[in-house]
């Protein structure tokens, strides 16, 4: 648009040229054509409104407001307008206020013009990315950035601070979002698509309506929590409405996929036809399935319209309808042959529980359905129906086909179970020499039996005839309940009982055991369940269990008696050791050795005490179980042999275990004698010797073995000690377990270690002396004869000087030396060593003394 300027010449001053009439006229013509054209230029750009839909729109008709105003109100500033302007002023024309009003108006919709161009381009970046945007992806990321920028220009802008302009914008940004779900939910693909995918984009659609009304509260609740920018209180049916209700159909659709791929898809597989036995009608669901969706795929309307709310909820009814019942068709597929059952129910009355309970389902479904008008009347309705009845029936059907299979094979076994025995036996090793220990007895009430029990009372709670048999033995229930806790009970205690028991006391009461299966056996031979007499053998029974129980506790306290004793026995320490009398000083070898024989001896007494107690103890048992006192009774035979043998191990134990632990004080650096280091006939040794040592040493052991002479064996089959037995005329001999112990491999393997570690220790204290053997011209030289020599020599003063020191050194280094050498248990006393040393040194220096004062 563009003004037309005068033609008439203007170089004049403007006072010169307002007085000129002529002038004036021709300037006030341009001045009117001027007004006309702004104002109808002003009222165009007024009237024009966003070309198409969508925010870009708006930013565009700013945009080409902006570029028309700017150019009409650049014209105006031109010096020629200007000019005719102060002309026109000047010789005060009535067309000048006019003209300026409209002057005015175009300044401020372009000063209008320009602000909003400028703070909407702001928004434009992200406009185009919610508008042009690949996948849903990038619109989630823009809309809270764009929310943002939206709440910069409410606070900034000077004309987008208002509702009448920021509501249509917003308005505008919902049409964007909307229009993007438009494009890529296609009902007529939708569901041909991979489920998966289809699933991912119908919930990033509705992600994408939900996180424009979410973006928008959040910053709404900035804006209040600010306290200084003017509230949103926009309309929220205009910029939410459509966006809500889109995103409900979105959950709808979401909600019709998952449907059908995890209730239906997943399950209709080969695994399902393998265990229903029957692939056609798996293929018939499937084909049911697929025709769910087929209303929706056959839309006539725009689902995502308000409008058409009531058209897509009668839908999704029937569809919610279908979905029952082809859901309840699915799982009683599925589950035919293995029904879920409730806890305690038996299986035949559970399965039937179970299919009534799927047809109360579909049947509730399918009432309140009817009570939405015209939903069953439709086509689909229809078919929906059909597949109910056809549902209904095969239910039935299947209900006849358990319950009567039930009742014919329950008149049929019901009786043979009833005459099965009591009890059973059986073996729980597979050896083929039973033994007392391995025989169980097992109640013999079948499981059968007890469901066929459940079975009756759940039969008749669903009022479903059951055999006059089958609820004479259910009344029973209570009795044979009674009877197979009292034989449980019964059994547990005897086998619980028998657990306790070792082989040798089996034996033992082996009579015993017999007479209590002679009690057990009409249990395993005679009565049956329908046999009267069942508490009767429940009671005889219980009554022989207790008694035999009592005689095994009784024989289970002697033992624990006679174990005492042999753990007394094989806990005592046979090598007591002395306690040092001060400090440093411990015993020397032989007071040593002394001190663990006497305290040994004093503990064989003490064991020989004990183990005389034995014999006693076992005559009491023989007293419960055989009614003599003999100590020699033959049913107790084995029992005397378990005990004598257990009599060896402890004693074997006992001395393995001394000798052990003697071993390990010899190798521990903890000294428990000590001996002497002498000089005798010129040679350094151990007072006592080492061959002395080792001698006791030895003796020690053997009389530590020899503590078994002290127990004295039984007399075959008895628990009477042998008497003295004489081999020639002079000769006695004890019969002990000495001859036994003695040979153990255990025991000589210990007894050669400790002779062999002390000889070890020996052999190294003796190296360390030979140390000593550096002095031995000190003792071996003759004094006399050298100090002739050296006279002989006539030594000069530094001769005897250089002696003298030599010896009072060697005397110094000696008296240097350690006085005590501890090395694993034996402590080596140096003093009498290192004094004998000592002394021979100054003998030396006072024999120079003496040739010296000479």
């Amino acid at each position: 648009i563009k003004l037309e300027m005068p033609t008439i010449n203007l170089d004049r001053e403007v006072t010169a040229l307002a007085t000129v009439p002529e002038v004036v006229e021709a300037l006030e013509s341009y001045a009117m054509t001027w007004q006309k054209l702004i104002s109808t230029a002003l009222e165009e750009q007024l009237k024009k409104v966003p070309q198409g839909y969508g925010p870009l729109a708006e930013v565009n008709l700013w945009r080409e407001r902006n570029a028309t105003l700017s150019a009409l109100t650049e014209q105006t500033k031109l010096p020629e307008v200007q000019k005719v302007l102060e002309i026109l002023q000047e010789a005060e024309s009535e067309h000048t206020g006019d003209l300026q009003i409209v002057l005015r108006d175009l300044r401020k919709h372009h000063v209008e013009a320009l602000d909003n161009v400028k703070f909407l381009s702001t928004l434009e970046r992200h406009l185009k990315s919610l508008t042009y945007g690949t996948g849903f992806h990038v619109v989630l990321d823009t809309i809270p950035t764009l929310m943002n920028a939206l709440r910069m220009v409410w606070v900034i802008s000077r004309h987008y601070n208002k509702d009448e302009r920021m509501v249509p914008l917003m308005e505008q940004i919902a049409w964007e979002i909307s229009k993007r779900v438009y494009k890529v939910v296609d009902l007529h693909t939708l569901f041909k698509e991979d489920r998966a995918a289809a699933k991912k984009k119908i919930a990033e659609a509705k992600s994408t309506l939900e996180q424009w009304k979410k973006c928008y509260f959040a910053v709404r609740a900035q804006i209040e929590t600010s306290g200084r920018e003017q509230h949103w209180e926009f309309d929220r049916k205009r910029l939410f409405e459509k966006t809500d209700y889109m995103a409900s159909i979105c959950q709808d659709l979401y909600d019709i996929l998952q449907v059908i791929t995890e209730e239906f898809y997943n399950v209709f597989g080969p695994e399902l036809k393998a265990v229903t036995g029957d692939p056609k009608r798996v293929d018939d669901l499937v084909r049911a399935v697929n025709g769910l969706t087929s209303p929706m795929e056959e839309l006539t309307f725009d689902l995502f319209s308000i409008e058409n709310a009531h058209d897509w909820k009668l839908i999704m009814e029937e569809f919610k309808e279908e979905v029952s019942v082809e859901n309840v068709k699915q799982i009683f597929v599925q589950n035919l042959k293995d029904p879920p059952l409730y806890k305690n129910q038996p299986p035949v009355a559970g399965a039937i529980y179970w299919s009534r309970s799927l047809f109360y389902r579909i049947k509730h479904t399918i009432i309140r359905f009817q009570e939405v008008e015209g939903l069953l009347a439709s086509e689909r309705g229809k078919e929906v129906k059909q597949i109910y009845l056809q549902v209904a029936k095969r239910m039935k059907e299947y209900e006849d086909q358990k319950y009567s299979h039930w009742r014919d094979g329950t008149e049929q076994i019901l009786p043979l179970l009833l005459k099965n025995n009591l009890l059973t036996v059986s073996s729980v090793t597979e050896e083929p020499i039973t033994t007392k220990e391995s025989v169980r007895f097992i109640v013999n009430f079948s499981p059968v039996l007890q469901e066929i029990i459940i079975e009756t009372k759940y039969m008749e709670q669903l009022g479903l005839p059951v055999p006059e048999i089958a609820r004479y033995v259910a009344l029973q229930e209570d009795k044979y309940l009674r009877y197979t806790n009292g034989l449980k009970n019964m059994l547990d205690r005897y086998h619980k009982l028998m657990e306790t028991m070792n082989e040798a006391e089996t034996k033992l009461l082996d009579d015993h055991i017999e007479e209590l299966w002679r009690v057990f056996k009409s249990g395993h031979r005679r009565l049956k369940w329908n046999s009267l007499g069942v508490g009767d053998f429940i009671v005889r029974c219980t009554r022989a269990i207790r008694k035999f129980e009592s005689l095994v506790h009784q024989i289970h306290n002697n033992s624990e008696d006679i174990n005492n004793a042999l753990l007394f026995i094989e806990s005592t320490n046979l090598f007591k050791f002395p306690l040092s009398k001060n400090g440093d000083e411990l015993p020397k070898v032989k007071e040593f050795f002394e001190y663990v024989k006497c305290e040994r001896a004093k503990g064989v007494r003490h064991m020989v005490r004990k183990y005389s107690t034995i014999p006693q103890l076992l005559m009491k048992v023989e007293g419960r179980v055989a009614n003599t006192n003999s100590g020699k009774s033959p049913k107790l035979t084995s029992y005397y042999a378990y005990w004598e043998n257990r009599i060896y191990q402890v004693l074997t134990q006992l001395i393995v275990k001394n000798l052990q632990a003697f071993n390990a004080a010899v190798l521990a650096n903890v000294p428990l004698f000590q001996t002497e280091a002498i000089l005798s006939v010129s040679e350094v040794v151990l007072e006592p010797n080492a061959s002395e040592i080792d001698k006791m040493t030895v003796q020690c052991i053997r009389d530590c073995v020899e503590v078994t002479k002290h127990f004295v064996r039984w007399m075959r089959g008895t628990c009477i000690e042998c008497p003295p037995q004489h081999v020639e005329e002079d000769e006695v001999i004890t019969l002990s377990f000495y001859s036994d112990v003695s040979q153990n491999p255990l025991i000589i393997e210990q007894a050669v270690l400790i002779t062999q570690n002390v000889h070890k220790l020996l052999v190294s204290l003796s190296k360390y002396l030979k140390q000593w053997n550096r002095y031995q011209l000190l003792w071996k030289l003759d004094k006399g004869v050298v100090m002739e020599r050296l006279a002989a020599e006539k030594p000069a003063c530094i001769t005897f000087d250089e002696q003298l020191q030599f010896y009072m050194k060697v005397a110094q280094e000696v008296t240097q030396q350690p006085l005590i050498k501890d090395e694993q248990c034996i402590r080596l006393q140096l003093s009498p060593l290192v004094y004998t040393v000592r002394e021979n040194a100054r003998g030396w220096v006072i024999s120079l003394g003496n040739l010296l004062n000479e």
